[in-house]
């Protein structure tokens, strides 16, 4: 059945509120280890599954609402096809230089582009907490032009817990059975990916009247 955009927007809301939820003893991460898995199932239901052409899809990712979908043009209409929780950098607003710990924010206008896809199962990473190098970037790597270097879109390996969420360094991270669906189905080079300002809401093809 199709739904309407304000459909998807009411399950967001209703799954991220879910996420908030906790004793107020809990921190803000261990409410995300407990609720990902929930949302990661329930708050993208029903996207419109009919035939779209891919070579014609984009990329739009909120921060506000922590969330990637995957929009295609059909029958002069802008329809999600596919949505899936994210988790961003841990501080907000946009990125200055390399080591701020921000996730760029596309100008109006202009998106920012899949440069590379690249394949990350056996890349590692130090982030600082004691670990030491870990694997964590699931098996794909979709490197993103931005003016910076070395954003991209992957997988949570090793930190899947922090999905949804704001805990990266810069870059986009997505459950690692989601990235491998991101990239099996939808994501191509050249692919436009916008990346919205904190707090900005629908974008006019977003609503649907």
């Amino acid at each position: 059945m199709k739904r309407s955009f304000y459909y998807y927007c009411a399950c967001a809301c209703v799954a991220l509120a879910m996420a908030s939820c906790g004793s107020s003893g809990s921190s803000d991460g261990d409410k995300a280890a407990s609720t990902a898995p929930v949302v990661a199932q329930e708050q993208y239901k029903d996207i419109y599954t009919g035939a779209f052409d891919k070579a014609k899809t984009f990329i739009v990712i909120s921060k506000k609402d922590l969330r990637l979908t995957v929009y295609a043009p059909v029958n002069n209409d802008t329809v999600p096809v596919a949505q899936f929780p994210v988790c961003l950098s841990r501080n907000k607003g946009q990125k200055e230089k390399s080591g701020d710990m921000r996730t760029p924010e596309s100008e109006p206008g202009e998106p920012f582009t899949i440069e590379q896809i690249q394949p990350a199962s056996d890349w590692t990473h130090d982030f600082g907490d004691g670990r030491g190098a870990i694997l964590a970037y699931g098996d794909w790597f979709l490197r993103l032009k931005t003016g910076h270097n070395g954003i991209g879109i992957h997988g949570s390996t090793g930190n899947e817990n922090t999905v949804p969420g704001r805990d990266s360094e810069g870059c986009i991270r997505m459950r690692d059975v989601d990235i491998v669906t991101l990239k099996e189905q939808y994501a191509r080079v050249g692919m436009p990916v916008i990346i919205k300002q904190e707090g900005q809401g629908l974008k006019p093809f977003e609503i649907k009247k």
